[in-house]
């Protein structure tokens, strides 16, 4: 077994047993702190050899990075009936409905890759990133599995867990390449990956649906999905969401583009910056759960702002590979505390029997918003240039800056109100 691989095995038992044993979290926490970022090395591993399978079998090199465009469209598109499906089967039912997609489309993709199927690992992508949106959905599950005031540090913690799926997804890749011969490679790749998913949904099983406490009957009667979108809370809470997630994909995506092909930076230098990117991304998780109960929401989001500030400052003063690096690793941190703020947010906005619908909406216009931006990102780089994409931050970092204005209002009047 490849040293890395099994560090990462250790280090995601070490933390489960820290989490149910040291911390006394329940057990759901932990199964989900192992099979959440086993479902989410989809992405990485999408991240990794999508884009050099598809540049293989594609009938056209451009089309490349379609596959990526594909997942992320699919996890758009699957948030729009995880509701019904939570509703009619139960979290852990419609879960294991993500499961068997993520399955199906591993082992279509491995078959595309031996025979060259360009469409069909389209087709895989597709039933891949609609696996995703079920994983998403689960933060909310570990919300529900624990106490008020233990949902920042639980989220946290799930949150942190995506360091593992960022290294877990390459490594099973690189470890598999091999093991099914393929002319254009990587079969075995998305092979071992179907295996690692099917070992994720055997662990599920140990998950049980958290017992939400539910209002009296004469007050269950679930509002309009219009009438808790208006609520400034829930815009709030959905805005913290989009923004954080769309200008994180919008830069991330244009800068390997911008740094290697048009800067000639080399391949190592590019990988170093996304690398840490990532790990940017859910490193700061280890605090950013302290950072709410110590400071509040409130002064989360704005450190959010501040650091996707700086990207926009950083990023338009050269672009040198430090730079990049700078400004990737604030962009990852900025999205961290956004992202993160949003998630404890939202459920102020709805009662546990709205909690589905509330959250399926949350989640289409998040991935609907990230895969807009995905799919922009490069268009508009080779359109323009690089200080044109960072630009088009300063908007939106604008708009953030606003709605947080709009937060520390709500906040004041409520805390005024429970003062008298």
């Amino acid at each position: 077994m490849n040293l890395t691989l099994l560090c990462i095995i250790v280090a995601m038992g070490i933390a489960v047993v820290v989490l149910t044993k040291g911390l006394r979290y329940p057990r759901n926490v932990g199964v989900l702190f192992i099979t959440v970022p086993m479902l989410m090395c989809i992405s990485s591993t999408m991240t990794f050899i999508g884009g050099l399978l598809a540049s293989r079998i594609a009938p056209d090199p451009k089309l490349a990075t379609l596959p990526l465009t594909f997942m992320i469209i699919g996890t758009a598109i699957a948030t729009l009936f995880i509701a019904k499906l939570n509703q009619a089967f139960s979290r852990k039912g419609a879960t294991n409905i993500g499961f068997v997609l993520a399955i199906c489309g591993a082992l279509i993709a491995s078959v595309a890759a031996l025979f060259g199927q360009f469409y069909l690992l389209l087709l895989a992508a597709l039933l891949m990133g609609s696996s995703l949106a079920f994983a998403q959905q689960l933060r909310f599950a570990a919300i529900e599995s624990v106490s008020a005031e233990q949902a920042p540090n639980v989220l946290s913690a799930l949150m942190l867990s995506g360091v593992f799926a960022a290294m877990l997804g390459p490594e099973v890749a690189f470890l598999g390449r091999n093991w099914l011969v393929s002319e254009h490679g990587y079969a075995g790749s998305f092979l071992g990956l179907s295996l690692v998913l099917c070992l994720a949904m055997v662990i599920f099983q140990w998950f049980q649906n958290p017992m939400v406490h539910h209002p009296h009957l004469e007050e269950r009667q679930p509002r309009a999905l219009w009438t808790i979108v208006k609520q400034p809370l829930f815009v709030i809470a959905l805005m913290s969401g989009a923004i954080g997630y769309g200008l994180m994909s919008f830069i991330m995506t244009a800068t390997p583009l911008s740094m290697h092909t048009m800067n000639g930076h080399s391949l190592e230098d590019t990988k170093w910056v996304i690398q840490s990117h990532v790990i940017a991304m859910f490193l700061p998780s280890i605090v950013t759960g302290w950072l709410i109960k110590r400071y509040s929401v409130l002064w989360v989001l704005v450190a959010g702002v501040i650091a996707y500030s700086l990207v926009a400052i950083i990023a338009l003063s050269g672009q040198h590979v430090m730079h990049y690096w700078w400004a990737l690793v604030l962009l990852g941190i900025g999205w961290n505390f956004l992202f993160i703020s949003g998630t404890a947010l939202l459920p102020q906005s709805y009662q546990s029997h709205e909690r589905f619908k509330v959250q399926a909406c949350n989640d289409f216009v998040i991935f609907s918003t990230q895969a807009l931006a995905s799919l922009l990102a490069g268009w508009l780089l080779f359109q323009t240039h690089w200080n044109m994409v960072v630009l088009l931050m300063v908007p939106l970092i604008i708009v953030m800056a606003l709605v947080i204005i709009c937060y520390y209002r709500i906040s004041t009047r409520q805390a005024m109100v429970a003062n008298h």
